[in-house]
């Protein structure tokens, strides 16, 4: 999609100019804020981060199983294409209002700041809260479902082994701490950490591609089954069988907004921001082709995939393609590795969406959480609150496997409602925030981004609230809408009880 930039200047609420030079302190304070985090991060880097928090291998290999009941490779092939369109409809169209209004606070911030006065703070609080528990349990979910990976990848060897829930536990736990102990003391290598990430998962599709087509010990479809192959009979969803398959690749986008986070952590974000968003769609998409592709030649039978250990689809794949055990295991390292390296970029981005929510005073708690180590540079107290959340919800899985699945989707329903708030308020006040922004589309073109990506945003909310498979039972049941409203009510509770007097919102501004 087209946009344009406007390379000379730009102005702020007090009609300041501002260069391009935006890692200077004063730019930060034309949007209300000190500088408090090192600016340590380039357009590259921040991309690579981007790409890292998607996971590709894990965000399309990790909920693979419902494309299988989806219907199975025409699910995923053509889902993987559809795709594309929508989320980079939502992803141009929060590229705009981050180049407006580049700060860490991201959504909210952005909803407060063209909304009509009378109700911004109220808005900007309830959209507050959707974005960090958005953030909350979309990291959860990329971190237990690491532990499932393993915990799947070891049946790879004896597929008699299941872990008990408190050992599947104690190895979340494991991964949480890891990721603390990375993201609060190596702050300054993560951009390289990010940079390593990104050629490990352009080395790891290559190598999976290669050994997947060469190997295919279960056997190689021919291009119209590879491309078209459709089974309803698995789902019992009849023809809305095909949408139920889009949750992989849907769940693989659902972060790209997530970066916005480190708007204060890159230089000149006003430019470099909404393209790292931007380009994140279309460089994950391409080769993410080289991924689907030939799981789509080779997929074994998609009933065997129903039976998989742990209900992983991809270790079960990689092991009956490869042939061997080892094989199999060889080609899951890449994608634990890969894993390993979204909890780190994943765990950084929603910490300093903790860290900026605490500094508006919206949180309980919040001059704790909105402190900065000034020795290490990064907000320690949020880092600990995002790992502690993750550990109290995990204890949930040994009471109900059903009942954590649905705070794992709610992540991306969570996230998706942060993301619509702002760009239907944009839509609705006719783009007048975004046209003064020095990265933005077209009028027409972002009109009919806004317009799909809001389209999608909906129905998304919806498909993320169905179960995978019909009947249903009470462990089978998609509990995440329940759980959402639970997280909102718990919201509305601290706002009534003492946000509604303390929070008066982030600080006004006419944007950059």
């Amino acid at each position: 999609m087209a946009y344009s930039t406007h390379d000379q200047t730009s102005y702020s609420h007090d009609k300041t100019l501002i260069t391009d030079s935006a890692d200077e302190p004063e730019v930060l304070a034309a949007l209300g804020y000190k500088q408090e985090l090192k600016r340590n991060r380039s357009l590259f880097t921040l991309l690579f981060q981007s790409l890292a928090i998607a996971a590709l291998p894990f965000g399309e290999g990790g909920p693979l199983l419902s494309a299988v009941y989806g219907g199975g490779q025409l699910s995923i092939f053509v889902g993987w294409i559809i795709i594309l369109f929508l989320a980079s409809s939502v992803a141009v169209s929060l590229a705009e209002i981050a180049s407006r209004y580049p700060t860490s606070a991201g959504p909210y911030y952005w909803s407060f700041q063209i909304a009509n006065e009378s109700n911004r703070t109220v808005l900007s609080f309830i959209n507050g809260w959707v974005w960090l528990i958005g953030n909350w349990t979309i990291t959860l979910s990329v971190n237990f479902g690491l532990a499932s990976l393993i915990n799947a990848t070891a049946a790879i060897y004896h597929p008699d082994f299941a872990a008990e829930p408190w050992q599947l536990l104690l190895i979340f736990y494991a991964i949480l701490l890891v990721s603390f102990v990375i993201c609060t003391f190596a702050n300054r290598f993560l951009p390289m950490v990010d940079t390593i990430c990104a050629g490990w998962t352009g080395l790891s599709i290559f190598i999976i591609c290669i050994a997947l087509s060469v190997k295919a010990a279960s056997g190689r479809h021919s291009a119209s089954y590879t491309l078209g192959n459709y089974d309803k009979s698995l789902s019992g969803w009849g023809g809305f069988t095909f949408f139920i398959g889009l949750l992989p690749a849907a769940y693989t986008f659902s972060a790209i907004g997530m970066i916005s986070a480190m708007a204060e952590e890159v230089h000149d974000p006003t430019i470099k921001v909404p393209r790292a968003i931007a380009l994140s769609v279309p460089v994950l998409w391409f080769f993410g082709l080289f991924f689907v592709i030939p799981i789509c030649a080779t997929l074994p039978p998609l009933a065997d995939i129903t039976e998989a250990p742990g209900a992983q689809a991809l270790p079960y794949i990689f092991g009956t393609v490869m042939g061997t055990p080892g094989g199999g295991l060889g080609l899951m390292f890449l994608v634990l590795a890969i894993t390993m390296f979204c909890s780190i970029s994943i765990t950084v981005a929603a910490s300093r969406t903790t860290w900026a929510f605490a500094r508006d005073d919206a949180i309980p708690l919040s001059r704790v959480w909105s402190k900065v180590s000034p020795g290490l540079g990064v907000p320690v107290f949020a880092l600990a609150l995002v790992t502690i959340v993750q550990m109290l919800l995990g204890l949930i899985n040994l009471g109900s496997s059903s009942a954590f699945t649905a705070f794992v989707s709610v992540g991306v329903q969570a996230l998706q409602v942060s993301y619509g708030i702002p760009i239907a308020l944009s839509l609705f006040h006719k783009r007048t925030q975004v046209s003064h922004a020095r990265w933005k589309l077209h009028p027409i073109v972002g009109t009919v981004a806004n317009v799909v990506a809001l389209c999608w945003i909906s129905f998304e909310v919806v498909l993320f609230s169905m179960p995978t498979a019909l009947p249903v039972d009470k462990t089978t049941m998609n509990y995440a809408s329940v759980v959402l409203v639970g997280f909102m009510a718990i919201a509305a509770i601290w706002y009534f009880i003492y946000a509604r007097k303390a929070y008066k919102g982030p600080p006004a501004t006419d944007g950059l």
